[in-house]
């Protein structure tokens, strides 16, 4: 752990670490340009370059092609100074990918739930990590941090996964921990919709907002929940399980216990709304077919269809507008995006006839997959943020003046 600087190292070690953020965030720069712009003299900057590059964090970039006169050398933070890891665990499979310091992905992995039926939480983290890790061409030890998003919530209190009955194995205690140990680096568990929530506010249809829902409609119902430009997760981290939520017209837990039969999950989940749509004539193979069928079609049915799935929608929306009064609700998940333009319209409608507040609703602006690249922004910053508490204010040497 570094010492903490004192003094005039203060200073220095302030100034180390803005020339990297800025570094991490602009790209390549010259000495004269990071002097300009935190303010400090050439010499100051190639102090700040020197130290930087001796701890291996950042390196030359080379001379600017077309630089008139002599040419200035640019400096960029160093890449493979430190690497982490995202992962996406599904029922079906666990994607991973590594990332550098700057956040370029740089090796992906797939493991397929088919592939190893017997593999336990950790064994599984690490064969995923272990085989993102190969095609980046790096150990899996330079790993730094792990994300890792989930359809579940982990209860900071037991450090148990919740509301995951479909991931048979992970509900053991000391989850965190366990995995830890395996990939042998900090893991972070987060809930996929929060993630999602992450990355709209990344560069989605949020990237305006400090408070906002996500309201995710796929075979799971879910939402993730944003104030002041942080992620809510409440005591015991289930904030935004909406598919709980008592509404009128599905049972109560009490009534019926098993998943998706009743709250809101039993109104709006994804098997409910294949069913509405089966209802009004259109039976494709999958509800996300079906959507987009009914979303393309002109009839009546057509019409009936996404205005009732646009109420169901709405009336969950409703209790969370009364209570949270968010700036936006964004729609993102497989059958929100296949319902369009056309059913955000319709939630939009609903939504602001039963309520006070009117937000507006929009469609998520992500593309790929929201929950991994969610878990990537969340790793990458994390991991900046721990190599910039390693700068110190470095020694006091003399430094000449120079490009």
């Amino acid at each position: 752990m570094p010492t903490p600087p004192t003094g005039t190292s203060v200073v220095r070690a302030i100034n180390a670490r803005a020339a990297l953020r800025m570094l991490l965030d602009r790209g390549p720069l010259s000495r004269p340009e990071i002097a300009a712009l935190l303010a400090v003299s050439k010499p100051t900057a190639s102090h700040l370059l020197a130290q930087l590059g001796e701890s291996g964090l950042v390196k030359s970039d080379g001379n600017r092609d077309g630089a008139v006169g002599r040419a200035a050398e640019l400096f960029r933070a160093n890449e493979a100074a430190a690497y982490a890891a995202a992962m996406d665990i599904t029922p079906e499979r666990t994607a991973a990918v590594v990332t550098d310091l700057t956040g370029s992905v740089v090796g992906s992995f797939s493991l397929h739930a088919d592939d190893d039926t017997d593999l336990d939480p950790a064994a599984q983290v690490q064969r995923a990590l272990t085989g993102a890790c190969a095609e980046a061409g790096i150990p899996a030890s330079t790993i730094r941090r792990v994300v890792i998003g989930i359809q579940g919530a982990i209860d900071p209190t037991s450090d148990r996964l919740r509301f995951a009955a479909h991931l048979p194995g992970w509900q053991r205690p000391g989850l965190t921990a366990a995995l830890q140990d395996a990939v042998g680096a900090p893991v972070d568990i987060e809930n996929d919709v929060n993630l999602v929530a992450i990355a709209e506010r990344a560069h989605g249809v949020a990237t305006q907002e400090d408070s906002f829902a996500v309201l995710w409609v796929s075979d799971g119902i879910g939402m993730g929940l944003m104030f002041g430009g942080r992620v809510h997760r409440g005591l015991t981290g289930g904030a935004g399980e909406i598919a709980e939520l008592p509404v009128p017209g599905a049972p109560v837990p009490q009534e019926a216990n098993e998943f998706g039969a009743s709250g809101m999950q039993a109104l709006a989940g994804g098997p409910a709304l294949r069913r509405v749509l089966a209802e009004h004539g259109f039976t494709a193979e999958s509800a996300v077919q079906a959507m987009t069928d009914a979303v393309a079609a002109s009839g009546d049915g057509a019409a009936s269809a996404l205005d009732e799935i646009a109420a169901r929608l709405a009336l969950g929306l409703s209790s969370v507008v009364a209570i949270v009064d968010p700036d936006l609700i964004v729609l993102a998940g497989d059958l929100a995006l296949a319902g369009g333009e056309r059913l955000r319209s319709l939630v939009q409608h609903h939504l602001h006839t039963s309520v006070v507040a009117r937000p507006p609703v929009l469609l998520s602006g992500l593309d790929g997959n929201p929950v991994l690249d969610g878990a990537l922004q969340l790793a990458v910053e994390r991991v900046q943020g721990e190599v910039l508490d390693t700068v110190s204010g470095g020694q006091s040497k003399p430094a000449s003046d120079g490009d």
